[in-house]
């Protein structure tokens, strides 16, 4: 692993996303992401390159199934271009729920598509720099015209990092064999990282005839931070509840089994089906949060993310909101 590299989140667009990312460099982070939640993880870019230099930027993630890999490529071309080449392109399926019921897209071997999103992005890459035709086939797309009208011709900085985010032991190792990193879920342990995510990752990089020191895991842990005891505790509170409510979701029980807590997983399960929201948290132990969180006084949050993902993980997110304090040391 290389030496930890320190990210930040920075808020959507209609946050002041270009003053936070500013902030972000000027206390030194590596590099600022967008996330897709209630916003556009896009649009915020345009004003992070104008009010920074040389950090970092991407999306983390972007929704890859409800756009066409086309639109992706010109969007993630143009901030190629917009910013030197400081643009990282993180992308993520979502769940089918999401996919079929918020955005009206269908869902269909999630895996092998998001497979072929890669590849034709880089395809479509190559052809915009001039290095190939438009010529690709496969199950869920293909692509074959591309007039002069429309191509946006080379750049500087062709070649446009990926991440994908990946939870299942499929999309885990098509990160290492595609991709430029992986981006891990916060429900994550560091223990999962190194004993499950890491070879995984390395076994699709063999696939690739590449090594897993090609592919950066990019952590985003929960923290557990406040200036005082009443606001460490309020923050742990929150944080108890985020595990629970992913602990509750089947999808993420691999890393609870890893950790002998399945059982803990089941009962979450079913708590949620009897909305029994408020119940949830209290299953959450005092080890189980130590095991997923980060937690330390801000000025102490950076020490104590070196110490939990250094030689693990090659970045990880911490927020911003603390920033001043942990980056100053």
């Amino acid at each position: 692993m290389s030496d930890l590299r320190i990210d930040a989140m920075v808020p959507g667009l209609s946050g002041d996303a270009g003053r936070a990312a500013a902030r972000a460099e000027e206390l030194g982070f590596d590099g600022v992401w967008t996330p897709e939640t209630d916003n556009d993880a896009f649009l915020p870019h345009p004003l992070i390159a104008d009010r920074t230099d040389e950090i970092q930027q991407g999306t983390r993630i972007a929704l890859a199934f409800t756009r066409s890999p086309m639109a992706l490529a010109y969007t993630a071309w143009d901030l190629a271009r917009y910013t030197d080449g400081r643009f990282v392109l993180g992308l993520g399926t979502q769940v089918k729920g999401h996919n079929e019921r918020r955005f009206s897209v269908d869902w269909e071997s999630p895996g092998p598509r998001l497979r072929e999103v890669v590849e034709s992005l880089r395809h479509i890459f190559d052809v915009f720099q001039g290095d190939a035709e438009l010529d690709y086939e496969g199950d869920h797309y293909s692509f074959s015209l591309m007039t002069e009208t429309f191509d946006p011709g080379p750049i500087d900085h062709p070649d446009v990092p990926i991440y994908i985010a990946g939870v299942n032991e499929y999309n885990i190792r098509l990160a290492g064999e595609l991709c430029d990193g992986l981006a891990m879920h916060p429900f994550n342990t560091p223990g999962y990282t190194d004993a499950v995510v890491a070879p995984t990752v390395a076994e699709g990089a063999d696939r690739g005839d590449r090594s897993l020191e090609d592919v950066a895991l990019s952590a985003s842990p929960f923290v557990v931070t406040g200036e005082t005891d009443e606001e460490r505790e309020r923050s742990r509170e929150e944080v108890r509840r985020r595990i629970a409510f992913y602990g509750s979701t089947r999808t993420y029980h691999d890393v609870l089994e890893h950790h002998g807590w399945r059982s803990v997983g089941e009962e979450l399960h079913d708590l949620s089906n009897e909305q029994r929201w408020d119940d949830m948290a209290d299953l959450i132990t005092d080890e189980m949060l130590s095991t997923f969180a980060i937690e330390a006084p801000p000025e102490e949050l950076l020490a104590a993310a070196r110490e939990t993902y250094g030689g693990i993980a090659d970045r990880v997110v911490l927020p911003l909101d603390h920033g001043e304090a942990f980056l100053n040391e």
